[in-house]
């Protein structure tokens, strides 16, 4: 049953990732279950390409996978920023360059 959650009483909340069951604890169980899924999908996928039976290795790829994808969100999300800093920066000086335009403008008409 991969994947497969219950909800228990109380802040805790049962999930099943790759075949082991986990009492956790938590404020929101859906989120909870969401991450659960999310590990037991891509353990699954790491034992499907591998030919490893040892969870604790699958586990330690499938980490190691998340981790990848979070850097390279992160490394996306550094570029997007410093973008948008450079935007802001850049709209700032033409802000200023049109006041000046439009001060002279007062000056002399």
């Amino acid at each position: 049953m991969s994947g497969q959650n219950t909800r228990n009483d109380g802040d805790f909340v049962t999930v099943s990732i790759y075949d082991q069951t986990y009492h956790l604890r938590g404020h929101d169980a859906a989120y909870i279950e969401r991450l659960a899924l999310l590990v037991d999908g891509k353990m699954r996928a790491v034992a499907s390409h591998g030919t490893t039976v040892d969870s604790l290795r699958v586990a330690v790829l499938a980490a190691l996978n998340i981790a990848d994808e979070l850097m390279l969100t992160n490394a996306r999300l550094d570029a997007l920023t410093g973008a948008e800093q450079s935007h802001r920066s850049r709209a700032h000086s033409l802000s200023g360059l049109l006041d000046e335009v439009l001060e002279d403008k007062r000056r002399t008409g």
